[in-house]
């Protein structure tokens, strides 16, 4: 029997009670870490080490029925670390090709910014177009493929910022908060739990409910005019009245970025219980889909200017449908 977008979204909520019981705290990384799912597309999560950023992928890796890969990224990994690795054979005298890690569906790169950028830049090819060569072979990389990546934005030493070509290839870098006083006393109590995780999708059902989220929700023209808007006012302020941001930007939003607010806002339409997507989707996930991808110039870092800053500004302006 052909399943509907209820039955789904029922499932969603099962899926989320699951990860509740190790995570009690974080809906709005839980959320983000649904969205990239279901739109099969790679996350940055940030912020300072403690705050469930590693746990909670491996707990919604639990609920799944996928392959799940973790790897530390360290100033001394070499990119045959993540790719694949020689094992010789003493009785056949020859050596054999080993897949490495990256061959999963959920590949958390802890610390992704502690590596150097060879190891980075092996990424790039998995990322956007889900194979990988090695030597004179191509293999495809399994379907869903979703690179997790955390990173620390307090200790900057010893790290390798991620070049602009390869941030662009996230769709969404979500901030973390920190607990509430009463989650912080839950977080204590559930310290000394042993918690068991059920697994609550299938591989085939996360592959139709995302064939799914991509056909039967709908987005009228008008909010398509209206992401164009807010892309566009990264790049041309003066042409929408936002001349006062033209010289805090020195790197605008690419048509990644058009393509990430769509399909995102068709995934939280979802997650919302609704066939259609509304402004306050695209505006939800604005913050997200674009905060890593307009790069500020000098000016806004000597007046303290944020790109959330930004970002705030042009939604404040953009006239909404």
């Amino acid at each position: 029997m052909e399943k509907d977008l209820k039955f789904y979204n029922w499932k969603i909520e099962e899926l989320k009670n699951e990860v509740k019981k190790a995570i009690i705290w974080q809906d709005n990384l839980v959320k983000s870490l649904l969205i990239a799912l279901l739109s099969w597309w790679h996350i940055i999560l940030e912020w300072v080490p403690g705050l469930a950023k590693t746990l909670s992928i491996q707990t919604l890796s639990r609920t799944l029925d996928l392959w799940f890969s973790r790897i530390s990224f360290t100033p001394d990994l070499l990119p045959w670390d993540l790719l694949w690795g020689q094992i010789y054979n003493q009785a056949e005298a020859k050596f054999y090709t080993k897949k490495g890690p990256i061959f999963t569906n959920f590949l958390l790169a802890d610390e992704i910014n502690r590596a150097p950028a060879k190891v980075q830049s092996a990424l790039l090819e998995a990322m956007q177009e889900r194979k990988i060569t090695l030597a004179d072979e191509t293999f495809k990389l399994d379907e869903p493929f979703l690179v997790l990546a955390t990173q620390n934005p307090i200790e900057q030493e010893w790290t390798y910022p991620l070049p602009e070509a390869q941030l662009d290839r996230f769709m969404l870098k979500t901030i973390i908060s920190y607990p509430t006083k009463e989650e912080e006393i839950e977080i204590m109590k559930m310290s000394f739990k042993d918690i068991e995780i059920k697994k609550i999708f299938t591989k085939k059902e996360l592959i139709d409910l995302q064939e799914r989220i991509s056909s039967d929700i709908y987005i009228d023209d008008k909010i398509y005019n209206y992401v164009k808007d807010i892309i566009f006012a990264t790049r041309n302020p003066n042409d929408y009245s936002i001349d006062k941001i033209w010289d805090y930007i020195s790197f605008w939003a690419s048509p990644r970025a058009s393509i990430s607010l769509i399909k995102t806002a068709k995934v939280n339409a979802f997650l919302s219980w609704r066939d259609y997507v509304t402004p306050e989707d695209i505006k939800e996930l604005a913050f997200d889909v674009l905060r890593h991808r307009i790069w500020l110039s000098f000016e806004a870092l000597w007046e303290d200017i944020r790109t959330d800053d930004i970002i705030r500004i042009i939604l404040d302006n953009i006239i909404v449908p």
